[in-house]
């Protein structure tokens, strides 16, 4: 019976507490409805001076193959639709396009540059939600591909010129970006195919070098081998002549011992030797040739004197006279004097016509993408009908609250502190009714 009435107690102890708590809030619910009251004209306050906000947006989408079909036939940058709007997102997500738009335009962000604040402290405040980049699902496909950008912001700000501009902003230094790529490709592979120009250069003035150096030795071969048979020839002629100087002074001493003073012949001088009364008629055959003194001294003498006095036995041989004509033709070579004669020599080189179509093509690529479409704005920023609407239930609803939680939690920590000091002062702390009759009923 003992613990049934204990734990009676305990939770009569309970529901008293529990009880007592409702009945210090009662205490104080003026202060509590006050606290509410006063929450609830705060929020009345902040609903009726809330600034007004609009929003505004942008949807861009993939071009269409044809726009950049003049880039992608350069076949040095290829740039199809879907990744050329990849490029344009990531361009108007990125802190350097938003900042430069924020810099090239303060008088479109006035309300966001305050007193003492740097540059870079009014960028952030623009920029911390003012532009929102949304994408799309990635798991849907590709016909659904966009960029939407959404701009949420005060009243007394042009939202539509700064949203659009942004767009166009970006655009243009996406452009600029390809543009300056493009011009770097374009000028590495115009150096390349410059190079390999250069190279078939050099090696065509190597082979024409090569050409006239075998050219101009095979001619001094052939002069010096000229020369030797020339030098031969005349000391053969000089060698002839003074052994037929010799043969004729043998012939004229011959001559003037058989008294052979003009030419005769044999049978001539058989006749002389057996005297001159008869006439007789000889029919001489001989086959043998005559020797040479009986020609006679006279003869022989005068052909001696002119074989001495001979200064050049050079027209005897007509192999000495073909061998001049040759060294005179070797005195130039025209096959060389016409290499070196060369203006244009590019036309001369070998397998470089693909080189100079590349390099042609590649000089008449047009680096200006200024009007290059990279992307569809399907639709640009326009004016907003009206501001955004909010719930102003809602807003008021959670002020009634927060002053409700404020006013009750104020109020029991006055009352505890009321019955702190009753307690402390010897008088026991004031009870309602309710708390009286079930402290009676506790009495045995």
């Amino acid at each position: 019976m003992s613990n049934l009435s204990d734990s009676r107690r305990v939770i009569a102890s309970d529901e008293v507490d529990l009880i007592e708590l409702f009945h210090n809030i009662w205490k104080q619910r003026f202060l509590v409805l006050g606290f509410t009251g006063v929450a609830g004209v705060i929020g009345l306050i902040f609903i009726l001076l809330m600034p007004k906000e609009y929003v505004v947006s942008s949807l861009l989408r993939p071009t269409t193959i044809n726009d950049l079909d003049a880039l992608n036939q350069s076949k040095v940058y290829e740039l199809p639709p879907a990744e050329a709007l990849s490029k344009v997102g990531v361009r108007l997500g990125s802190y350097e396009a938003r900042f430069g738009f924020f810099k090239a335009h303060p008088e479109l962000f006035e309300n966001f540059n305050k007193p003492g604040q740097t540059l870079e402290q009014g960028f952030e405040l623009f920029n911390l939600d003012s532009i929102v980049l949304a994408l799309p699902d990635p798991k849907q496909t590709e016909l659904s591909s966009y960029i939407r950008l959404d701009m949420r912001y005060p009243n007394g700000v042009d939202g539509v010129a700064i949203l659009n501009g942004f767009v166009d902003f970006a655009l243009a230094m996406e452009r600029k970006q390809i543009a300056d790529d493009l011009k770097v490709i374009v000028e590495n592979r115009l150096a390349e195919v410059q190079g390999k120009i250069s190279a078939a250069r050099s090696n065509y003035e190597t082979d024409k070098e090569s050409k006239i150096a075998q050219l101009l030795e095979a001619d001094n071969i052939r002069r010096a081998k000229l020369k030797d048979e020339l030098a031969g020839l005349r000391l053969q002629m000089s060698v002839l002549r003074a052994n037929r100087i010799a043969e004729l002074s043998e012939a004229i001493s011959i001559a003037k011992s058989m008294g052979i003073k003009y030419p005769s012949t044999p049978s001539s001088i058989a006749n002389t030797s057996a005297g001159g009364g008869s006439q007789i008629m000889r029919n001489e055959v001989n086959n043998q040739a005559i020797p040479l003194y009986f020609l006679g001294t006279d003869a022989l003498e005068a052909e001696r004197v002119m074989l001495k006095q001979r200064s050049s036995d050079d027209f005897v041989s007509e192999r000495i006279a073909e061998i001049g004509k040759e060294l005179r033709m070797l005195e130039v070579n025209r096959e060389v004097e016409v290499l070196n004669q060369r203006k244009n020599e590019d036309i001369f080189l070998q397998n470089i016509e693909p080189l100079r179509t590349e390099k042609t093509r590649l000089s008449g690529i047009n680096t200006d993408m200024s009007k290059l479409e990279l992307v569809s704005i399907d639709r640009r920023a326009q004016e907003p009908v009206g501001p955004v609407k909010r719930s102003k239930f809602a807003i008021m609803a959670l002020a009634l609250f927060v002053g409700l939680f404020l006013g009750v939690v104020v109020g029991l920590i006055r009352q505890l502190i009321l019955n702190r000091k009753y307690n402390l002062a010897g008088f026991p702390a004031p009870l309602s009714n309710f708390s009286k009759n079930m402290e009676n009923s506790q009495k045995p």
